[in-house]
């Protein structure tokens, strides 16, 4: 994962007729986390789809090496596919490698994705992130729905991730630990 990097230039963000942010600017190299922080409806999952590439910024540029993997509220397994099923039609992709019993997710594999619950669904959706072997994480929210044991599941796999070469970016509301002290939360707004 060395030589991944993330850069973002003077970006602006509108939707609609409402500016929800301007001039934000951002470098991430192999390693480095950031955590992004601020008040709802000032644009921290805008900035997550423009780093994704998934929404055109209204100005400013954004430069990526390496690819990337996002989670966000849309964990993009088939509801009505057992969970084993669903994580295995990724793996057909991205190949072996989704971290079940880690997460506590070997029990649930018979179980459909629909009945699964916030959190159980937000587990599977980090171990297919992690199928991804992506350089680049861009988290929208990840504690949400995760109960203690399993947010700090989470921050120790971004923490290993990052240990790795790995880059990450957390929008979230929630405390979230970062790798080796690198804490740089960026609250903003236009």
């Amino acid at each position: 994962m060395d030589g991944c990097s993330l850069v973002a230039k003077d970006l602006a963000c509108l939707r609609g007729d409402r500016l929800l942010f301007r001039r934000l600017s951002l470098s991430l190299a192999s390693g480095e986390a950031l955590q992004v922080a601020g008040p709802n409806g000032t644009g921290k999952s805008s900035l997550i789809r423009i780093l994704a590439g998934l929404l055109r910024p209204f100005a400013g540029t954004v430069e990526r090496d390496g690819a990337i993997a996002l989670l966000n509220e849309r964990p993009a397994l088939d509801e009505y596919l057992p969970l084993g099923h669903a994580l295995g039609f990724w793996q057909t992709i991205d190949g072996p490698g989704a971290a079940v019993d880690r997460l506590g997710l070997a029990d649930l594999l018979d179980v459909p994705v629909r009945y699964l619950s916030t959190g159980q669904r937000k587990r599977a959706a980090l171990a297919r992130l992690i199928g991804q072997r992506a350089p680049v994480w861009l988290l929208d929210e990840p504690l949400n729905g995760l109960d203690i044991d399993a947010a700090a599941d989470c921050q120790r796999l971004v923490a290993e991730h990052c240990g790795d070469g790995g880059i990450a970016i957390v929008a979230s509301h929630q405390p979230f630990t970062l790798p080796g002290g690198k804490l740089a939360i960026a609250d903003y707004a236009p």
